[in-house]
């Protein structure tokens, strides 16, 4: 079984919340660890604050990684590889066309590290102010499942 079957099969199981939660998932096959920080997660959808993935020893060419990881489907916005630091081992990814909303900015960041993980987030930010907050974003449970399997690709 893959990453993406196992968080399938484990969303489907799992009791909906409504409240902020933390949640995880491990795939023994793949060694992939998933840790989900949640505000609100139903039978169809998950809205997210925060989604990790780790796994203990994984070796790959970065920059293929993130290349890889920018061919993610179904997120609002699609990632483009922003930078591949290969002395610090970490790849950065953030939405190619941010959606611009009553003059914030609205993005993801992905941040891979060469040592297996990733970490995702979204932000809104202002031109204006030049700050950046974290925000929820929503995602259908089988977008999280594929999602998932493309980042640990």
């Amino acid at each position: 079984m893959t990453l993406e079957n196992t968080l399938r099969q484990k969303l489907a199981e799992a009791k909906p919340s409504h409240t902020r939660h933390d949640w995880s998932v491990h795939d023994e096959a793949s060694g992939w660890h998933l840790y989900l920080t949640a505000d609100h997660r139903d039978q169809f959808t998950t809205v997210a604050w925060e989604l990790k993935l780790r796994r203990g020893s994984h070796t790959t060419d970065l920059a293929s990684w993130a290349e890889r990881a920018a061919k993610a489907t179904g997120l609002l916005e699609g990632l483009k590889v922003i930078e591949v630091d290969v002395g610090r081992g970490e790849a950065l990814l953030r939405s190619d066309r941010p959606a611009e909303r009553d003059g914030l900015t609205f993005y993801y960041e992905v941040l891979l590290q060469g040592a297996g993980a990733v970490l995702m987030r979204r932000y809104q930010g202002s031109h204006q102010t030049a700050k950046r907050d974290q925000v929820p974003f929503v995602l259908t449970n089988e977008t999280l499942a594929k999602l998932a399997g493309v980042l640990t690709a």
